[in-house]
């Protein structure tokens, strides 16, 4: 299945609690279906001491949202739009925008270790 939404795009949420709220995917799940948004979609968990590396405390961290509840927002129109697929000349699959027809290129996400 292709991937509409990849890590280092940036979306709204468009149903729940952070509806409204925009951000970058930091994480893509495709196998559940899921997302995580950084800073949308909070929830505190409380954490046991790890001798030399962690600390025990309550610590806030993002949750994965269901993908059906963001909406890719166009690097060209900047409006939320959906995603389609056309091939090119070349016959490469790319993503473009619904709205504006503006062909959107896969990010150049970085890639963070650590949680």
């Amino acid at each position: 299945m292709a991937e509409k939404i990849v890590t280092g795009d940036e979306v709204i949420v468009i149903r729940g609690k952070d509806k409204g709220a925009r951000g970058r995917v930091r994480q893509n799940l495709p196998r559940e279906d899921r997302v995580i948004v950084e800073g949308v979609n909070l929830v505190k968990r409380h954490r046991r001491a790890t001798p030399g590396v962690q600390q025990a405390g309550i610590v806030e961290m993002e949750a994965p949202l269901h993908v059906s509840k963001v909406m890719l927002i166009c690097p060209h129109c900047g409006k939320p739009t959906r995603v389609g697929f056309r091939f090119t000349e070349s016959g490469e699959k790319v993503r473009y925008c619904k709205k504006c027809q503006a062909t959107i290129e896969k990010p150049t996400a970085t890639r963070s270790r650590g949680k």
